[in-house]
Order: C-alpha cells, then structure tokens, then sequence
C-alpha cells in the first residue's frame, strides 16, 4: 500500500488560498487509491470555489463507482477519471452561471492512481506530476503558453520559469464544455516516490532544487515540509501544494 503526505500553503503574497488537495491511500470506489491537486483561478472566492468543486465531485464519483473495491484495471481506472474530471468540468461550468463574479472561474486539476504495477496519471492545466526513480522526472506536461512555445523551439526551457507570460495556461476546467484531459502511464518500479504540486511550487524552486530535496534521508513529512519552506523562502509569490506518494516495497 502507498503512504503520502501532503500540504497545501497560502504562500507569501496571497491573500487567499485557491489550490485544493486530495489524499487517500486506501481503495475508494474502484480505484486503489487517488491523489489530486487543483489550481484555482479567478477573482473574489471564485478560483478556491473551482478547486474545491473540483476535487470534491471528482472524490464523489470516483467513489460511488461500483464493483470491487480497488480493483479496477488501468483502462477502467482511467474511464473512471475521465469521467470524473468531465463531471467536474460541468459542475464547475454550472456554479460559474449562478453569480457575476463567478463568471470565469476554472482550476487545473492533476491526479493519479495505482493499479496494479502501474502508475496511471492524469492532467488538465500547468500543475504537474513528476517521479523520482534514480532522477527526478515530469510525466505530465503543462497545458500553458510558454510549454508550447518551448515546444515550438521559439523559447529555451531555461527561460520558461521567469517568462512574463508563464501563468497563461491553454487548458482548464470550467472553461469549455468538452474537456480535454491527458493520460500517462508509468511503470509503478520507476516510481520510488510520487510528486503532485501545483505551479507555486515550481515557479519557485528549479527541478534540481525538487530533486535534492526529494533525494535527502528524510521522512515524507521533512520532504514535504522542506519544500513549501523552500518555496516561501524564495519567495513564495503563489499557493503551494504538494502531495509525496511512497511507493516503495521496503520501506519500513
């Protein structure tokens, strides 16, 4: 069974905390386990809304699936997610239409389940898994501008971090009626340890930064509480949240 630890923080500069996080690792519904992360955004309560609607409608159809308890196969659990994320799509829609100042409201949304010896993630928006075998790596891959402009070769990756415009994301919850949602999977040997955060995690601190700490002879918790300290410590201009999974056999 996996064991997790998570945190989310207001940071240093907002007045308001709009991520929202998820964390079980035992069965719910179908699914072994669920881990989520969401990234609200919009003015007055309207982001924490989004993020909290979000994560909330997906925990409740992902448990009233029926069926054995935690026994769902990748392919199930990944129809299980995405219809889940699209219900929250159109609940998120919904809440947006009911007060003027919800107009507009969204979220990024990352999660992910274990079945069997496979790790199955999913994502809408910038915030992002990665895992760490012997190196650190990002499975998932930003739905924002300067990711596709990384990709198109007109900026370099070193600059992406720092980019004026790196908080304009091109996919979101609550913005359109189709969702789009981006699947992963990834053998669960090469995943000693699982990272969810948000992006005011990795605005702040560089991968390296991530890895080292990830790397220390610590618990889960230190990890964790090491890396909002870090992010505050450089300047902890956004909300962040991290979820640690431990995937590890041995240990102890």
């Amino acid at each position: 069974m996996p064991r997790s630890y998570y945190k989310t923080d207001i940071g240093m500069r907002r007045s308001m905390n709009q991520d929202y996080v998820f964390s079980k690792d035992t069965p719910l519904g179908e699914l072994s386990c669920l881990y989520l992360v969401a990234d609200g955004m919009g003015g007055h309560q309207a982001g924490e809304l989004a993020s909290r609607c979000t994560v909330d409608t997906i925990e409740g159809y992902v448990a009233s699936t029926a069926g054995d308890a935690g026994a769902a196969s990748d392919t199930e659990a990944e129809d299980i997610l995405r219809g889940a994320i699209r219900e929250a799509n159109a609940e998120v829609i919904r809440k947006a239409s009911t007060r003027p100042e919800y107009y507009g409201m969204g979220t990024t949304i990352v999660g992910c389940t274990i079945c069997g010896d496979t790790l199955l993630a999913a994502n809408v928006g910038d915030s992002r898994l990665y895992i760490l075998s012997d190196r650190l790596r990002q499975v998932t891959v930003d739905h924002s501008l300067v990711e596709e402009m990384v990709r198109a070769g007109t900026l370099e990756r070193k600059y992406a971090r720092i980019h004026p415009e790196r908080n304009v994301i091109t996919r979101a919850i609550g913005v359109e009626d189709d969702v789009k949602v981006d699947f992963f999977r990834i053998p669960l040997p090469d995943c000693r340890l699982i990272l969810l955060c948000s992006d005011g995690l990795t605005t702040m601190l560089e991968d390296d930064e991530i890895e080292r700490v990830l790397q220390m002879d610590a618990s889960l918790e230190e990890k964790v509480e090491t890396l909002v300290a870090d992010a505050n410590r450089a300047g902890g201009k956004d909300n962040i949240s991290v979820v640690l999974i431990d995937t590890s056999p041995d240990r102890g």
